[in-house]
């Protein structure tokens, strides 16, 4: 890539961002990151920039994997060597056109609802993103209601459906200062401002659509809290409808299972969730008696050792109900409960009644080193677990052993 070359690239898009093919000439011709690369005379298709990320299409049917700008010059980087296109040669570009507008949609409806939220909250952007799958701006705000952001949304869509002129073009120092610009432009030379009529003006090198219905509609996805300030998504035009229809088709299959209308699906999500309280109460009320009558049982069949009642078991289940259980066990008196699971860990339990003379965290640290595990807890309730499960037999009877004295 030399540098300091009189040749230029002309950017089409500046006067016509509708234009998808085009011809042009070479010249010159280049390799980036390993890549044969051509730069024309003139050009349709957007680099990078601006939050903007850059077109897709072909060069006489040879597909781009890139745009690089490099002084006045923007370099096309193609995906195989570019046969025929010596410096001189004639091409025929083609923009991805789906891209390249639903591009001019999102970055269309940043502007106006940057606007929107600027007039109806006082909040300014602070930066844009767009993406295949995503489409935000972050706001100089800590916090906003939801009446403001449906406010905010509301005027954006006021002002798409009145379908207002965008006028872009490249203004003059004199006439730059006539323009109300929403913020002041990064660049001093060769300004190009994107015209909202009555709403909004912006420096903007990217493209745009001729008036503002061709944006479709803006909807905002959602907000949270991002670096210091307030992150909006939000989806325009195509992606909107997109998201229509699949939110459309998720309810209809959800209202459909539950044998009711879309318009019905929250009332019939609450009483579901209201049933499924009360049963999981119940449940746990359950589990809880069950748990009471195994641990009943288990202690009346407990091997006694001087004041100790002691259970040892392999059980199935989580390392959570294995400690309930333990726990219930050495609720009763001299109760010790020495449990273990199994599966891609070694898990260890040990839970000891206050009158029972053992230490929970001394009988744990006898089957530990077995499972190559780490633990502890307290006299009364101590846990821990290994990876080398084929110890977790000797674990156990280690800590039968050291329970008994």
């Amino acid at each position: 890539m030399a540098n300091a070359s009189p040749l230029r690239t002309e950017r089409l898009y500046y006067a016509d961002s509708y234009l998808a093919d085009f011809t042009a000439r070479v010249i010159a011709t280049t390799t980036i990151d390993s890549l044969p690369a051509v730069a024309l005379d003139r050009s349709a298709f957007y680099p990078e920039g601006g939050g903007q990320p850059a077109d897709w299409g072909t060069l006489n049917g040879m597909a781009l994997r890139d745009l690089r700008v490099e002084g006045a010059l923007v370099w096309h980087l193609l995906d195989r060597q570019a046969e025929g296109l010596a410096v001189g040669a004639e091409v025929r570009g083609a923009l991805d056109w789906a891209r390249r507008f639903d591009h001019m949609q999102q970055h269309c409806g940043q502007h106006i609802l940057t606007a929107a939220f600027i007039t109806a909250c006082g909040a300014p952007t602070v930066s844009f993103h767009l993406s295949a799958n995503s489409v935000t701006i972050d706001l100089d705000t800590v916090a906003l209601s939801g009446a403001q952001v449906a406010q905010a949304e509301a005027l954006a869509n006021t002002v798409i459906w009145e379908d207002r002129a965008i006028d872009a073009h490249f203004v003059s120092a004199a006439e730059l200062a006539t323009i109300a610009l929403r913020k002041p432009p990064s660049v001093t030379d060769n300004v190009r401002v994107v015209s909202i009529t009555d709403f909004d003006h912006s420096a903007c090198g990217g493209t745009h659509p001729r008036r503002t219905g061709a944006v479709g509609m803006v909807v905002i996805r959602g907000w949270s809290r991002q670096k210091g300030g307030l992150r909006v998504e939000f989806a325009c035009g195509g992606r909107a409808l997109h998201d229509y229809r699949r939110l459309s088709e998720v309810a209809g299959q959800a209202a459909g299972a539950l044998s009711v209308r879309v318009d019905e699906l929250a009332t019939a999500v609450g009483k579901i969730q209201a049933t499924n309280e009360i049963l999981r109460k119940e449940l746990e009320q359950a589990r809880a008696e069950l748990l009471a009558i195994v641990a009943e049982r288990l202690y009346a069949e407990a091997e006694q050792a001087d004041a100790a009642h002691i259970v040892c078991r392999a059980e199935t289940g989580s390392p959570e109900q294995l400690r309930a259980l333990a726990q219930q066990i050495a609720a009763r008196p001299g109760g010790v409960a020495l449990l273990g699971v199994a599966g891609d860990r070694a898990h260890l339990v040990v839970a000891c009644a206050p009158d029972s003379g053992r230490d929970a965290r001394t009988l744990l640290q006898a089957g530990l080193p077995l499972v190559a595990g780490k633990g502890g807890g307290s006299p009364q309730l101590a846990q821990g677990g290994g990876p080398q499960v084929a110890g977790f037999a000797a674990a156990l009877a280690a800590l039968l052993t050291e329970a008994r004295g």
